[in-house]
């Protein structure tokens, strides 16, 4: 923590984020590794084979996973506001044009974190108490990656998405300030018909953003089960560490 605020504090960026990325940055040579043993395996060696295609594709998959976390990170509704003229004295005040920035992903890397540690504790838990029960080791295995998990974390996701902007995002608050300031959204009145058309645009925004948070964590899991691709690999085609990758280099740049 310390190292983190120290950081800060020169001005690099978010110290304790990039610690994390550090930290996620560090698996990458061990992946490498991985993935050139998934292409040079020893011949008769029980693995699946892997060639030139499936290089190629993965290549792409990965520019493309790439690509669509930084649109989506990026990715903004930009709401016009206008100010009405004000004048005090022999000065005039407002009349500009301006813009509010709603972004699609507005919670981030949060709900996929608050999603895997709810599903993870409550099998972590049991396989501790029930060491020996088979059936227990079965429905650990099902919560850590298989169908029921994947169902149960994309309901977990979408609802924190909105939890996390019912929280956060305040549109009566937003909406007041307008007033006060004297800005308004062209087509909507002041006060509570803003505050209702921010919350209904968020509503969407939120809606589009959690379903690309699902298909981005749900995607290494599908990696895993349908090229039988290592857990560490697998990682850096999505989930909370290319999500963390992405936002941290975005925001140092």
């Amino acid at each position: 923590t310390w190292l983190g605020e120290q950081i800060t504090q020169s001005g690099i960026g978010n110290g304790i984020s990039l610690l994390i990325t550090v930290g996620i940055v560090a698996d990458l040579p061990r992946a490498m590794m991985l993935v050139w043993g998934m292409f040079n395996a020893p011949i008769g060696a029980d693995t699946v084979s892997y060639g030139a295609p499936h290089a190629v594709m993965m290549l792409a998959l990965l520019i493309g996973v790439v690509a669509a976390v930084v649109a989506i990170t990026q990715a903004q509704r930009k709401i016009p506001v206008q100010y009405a003229k004000r004048t005090v004295g022999k000065r005039v005040y407002g009349g500009q044009n301006s813009f509010m920035p709603l972004k699609v992903n507005y919670s981030g890397v949060m709900p996929i974190i608050f999603a895997q540690a709810i599903l993870l504790f409550p099998s972590q838990f049991i396989s501790f108490a029930f060491p020996n029960s088979a059936s227990v080791r079965q429905w650990a295995e099902w919560m850590t990656g298989g169908w029921p998990y994947i169902v149960i974390s994309t309901v977990l996701i979408f609802f924190f998405s909105y939890f996390w902007v019912a929280t956060m995002f305040q549109p009566n608050h937003i909406a007041e300030d307008l007033k006060k300031s004297g800005g308004y959204i062209p087509g909507q009145r002041p006060g509570k018909p803003t505050a209702d058309f921010l919350d209904c645009t968020m509503s969407r925004l939120t809606f589009a953003g959690a379903l690309f948070l699902t298909l981005i964590y749900v995607f290494p899991l599908l990696l895993q089960r349908q090229m039988e691709i290592d857990p560490q690999v697998s990682q850096f085609f999505g989930g909370t560490s290319i999500l963390i990758l992405v936002g941290v280099v975005l925001d140092v740049m």
